[in-house]
C-alpha cells in the first residue's frame, strides 16, 4: 500500500509450528520485535511479548497477537515504519486482513 509516497508491505511466512510476520516500508527491515501464542481455549487468553525493540511496542504486541489468532499458530511479528504508532497498527492491520484474503499459498507478500 503506497501512503505520502512510502511503499509499506507485510510479508507472511507461514511454518508448520508458527507464522513469521514482517510489516514493514520499502525495504524489509527487523524492527520491534513480538512473539505470541494462540488462545488455546474459547475465552482463555493468548500470551504475548515484545522480545526485541522499545518503539511501537503496542502495535507489535497487538500484530502479533492477531496473527496468532488468526493462523491459530504461534507468531513471531516484527515492524520497522516511521508511522506515529496508532496509525501503524491502523495500516498494518489493515494490510494483514488484505493479505490474508489474497493468500492462497503457503507464503504471501503484499506490496500494495
Amino acid at each position: 500500500m503506497e501512503r505520502d509516497g512510502v511503499v509499506h508491505k507485510v510479508s507472511l511466512l507461514p511454518l508448520e509450528n508458527a507464522v513469521l510476520a514482517f510489516f514493514y516500508e520499502d525495504s524489509m527491515k527487523i524492527g520491534t520485535l513480538a512473539v505470541s501464542t494462540p488462545r488455546l481455549r474459547e475465552g482463555g487468553a493468548g500470551t504475548s511479548s515484545v522480545l526485541l525493540g522499545g518503539k511501537y511496542l503496542i502495535a507489535a504486541r497487538a500484530l502479533s497477537e492477531r496473527v496468532a489468532a488468526i493462523y491459530n499458530k504461534m507468531s513471531i511479528a516484527s515492524i520497522n515504519t516511521k508511522l506515529s504508532e496508532g496509525e501503524a497498527l491502523r495500516l498494518y492491520a489493515s494490510l494483514l486482513d488484505r493479505a490474508r484474503s489474497s493468500s492462497s499459498s503457503d507464503s504471501a507478500s503484499l506490496k500494495g
